[in-house]
């Protein structure tokens, strides 16, 4: 019997906390339902249930997997807490304990984890690529675009030795792009354009690597288009700001087994000004409205942008025309390619404003009526600027170093047809 009582009171010994001979107060809750409501780069809400009536809570919060007491410790009085001073794009576990008074305390909470957003692209040209935030991951050589950022594709692209492109905006927070039309959109100020450059080491096997070669970015800085180059290094590691340009040897192995070289031409600033000008100012060439229209992945890119909530005065993609694919030749004809072809590749320096408006009669912009564009009558002059590749003679004038054999082809036999 004795034994018996021993146990009874032993067992509410656990329970309850003496205060004297006659009161017993009943033990600290632990808190539940520990959730965020707001997770930012840099901080974070956290809330939970109450517990005890009139109880503090004590939080301690770090790194994930860091041992309890080596974390950072705050107290409070209500049922949330905010964390500041958080890294970006890392995960902390929280643990909360009820203090109900000094001498009674609850257990530690279940641990809650959570992970902050990813740090904001910084608009600014700073001396390595991985400073402007536009790449997350582990580390910079995946080419994992900030969540921030919207990822394109383009109809038809710039022929540049055969390289293989990713691209990607990032516009400022809060803010969208404006429909203006087919062609470029009206961008925010604060806007940042990507686009890496790269080459995969065999295009049989892709597990085998790439070796990425530059990251070009444009910035829109108080009104005006600023350019410039990042050059990676050979490590893959980070690339860095280059204003002069450079020449890259490269080797790579194409799907039909054949292995290419290429001495790569890093274009310097001033190579990018003479094709992104319109007059005396910088311009972005690729993203226009109708070389984004078209499905990548199943969806309608303008209508991506719609559903995210981007872009301004744009409702429906099928009131924008279409670029042409320049090698789909089942659902475009002939001209309707090479007119695409010349538009992508030639017509930022052969339209008004741009590069060659007086050196040359040539307007190859898309929507350029046939009679209008001077096609016929430099036909000759356009064979001869294409069909071999001589430095400051062939067209394009930057950007390549060969000859695109598949469009080369195509223009040839395009213009066979206005003899």
């Amino acid at each position: 019997m004795l034994k018996k009582a021993y146990l009874i009171v032993l067992f509410a010994s656990l329970l309850f906390a003496c205060d004297n001979d006659d009161d017993f107060v009943v033990a600290c809750e632990t808190v539940n339902n520990v959730t965020s409501t707001v997770v930012t780069n840099n901080s974070a809400i956290i809330t939970w249930d109450p517990a005890n009536i009139s109880a503090l809570y004590t939080l301690e919060y770090g790194v994930s997997g860091f041992a309890i007491g080596t974390g950072t410790t705050i107290s409070e009085t209500d049922t949330d807490a905010v964390l500041i001073n958080l890294d970006a794009a890392t995960t902390y576990d929280v643990y909360i304990q009820t203090v109900c008074t000094a001498t009674n305390v609850s257990m530690y909470s279940e641990v809650y984890s959570f992970t902050t957003s990813a740090p904001f692209v910084v608009p600014e040209f700073l001396p390595t690529l991985s400073e402007l935030n536009l790449y997350g991951g582990e580390s910079l050589d995946v080419l994992r675009p900030t969540t921030y950022g919207f990822q394109y594709e383009l109809s038809t692209a710039l022929f540049s030795d055969y390289a293989h492109k990713q691209r990607f905006m990032v516009l400022p927070q809060g803010q969208k792009l404006t429909y203006d039309g087919d062609g470029l959109p009206l961008f925010p100020d604060n806007t940042v354009i990507a686009k890496t450059f790269f080459y995969n080491n065999d295009e049989r096997d892709l597990s085998l690597g790439r070796k990425i070669i530059e990251t070009r970015v444009l910035i829109k800085i108080n009104g005006a288009w600023e350019t410039g180059d990042y050059k990676w290094n050979d490590e893959q590691t980070e690339a860095f700001l280059d204003p002069n340009g450079s020449m890259v040897p490269v080797t790579w192995i194409d799907a039909d087994g054949d292995t290419n070289n290429v001495n790569y031409q890093i274009p310097s600033d001033t190579d990018c000004f003479t094709c992104h000008r319109i007059g005396n100012d910088k311009s972005p060439i690729g993203p226009k409205m109708r070389t984004l229209n078209f499905n990548v992945s199943g969806l309608n890119q303008l209508q991506s942008l719609i559903n995210s909530d981007l872009i301004d005065g744009l409702s429906d993609p099928s009131s924008v025309s279409v670029l042409p694919k320049w090698d789909d030749d089942v659902n475009y004809t002939l001209e309707e390619r090479a007119r695409a072809y010349f538009d992508i590749n030639c017509a930022h320096c052969h339209i008004e404003g741009g590069f060659c408006e007086l050196q040359s009669s040539l307007r190859l912009d898309y929507e350029r009526p046939f009679g209008d564009s001077n096609i016929e009558s430099r036909r000759n002059s356009i064979i001869s600027r294409i069909s071999t590749y001589n430095q400051g003679f062939s067209m394009p004038l930057n950007g390549t170093t060969i000859i695109h054999d598949e469009g080369v082809a195509l223009i040839l036999e395009y213009l066979d047809t206005i003899e």
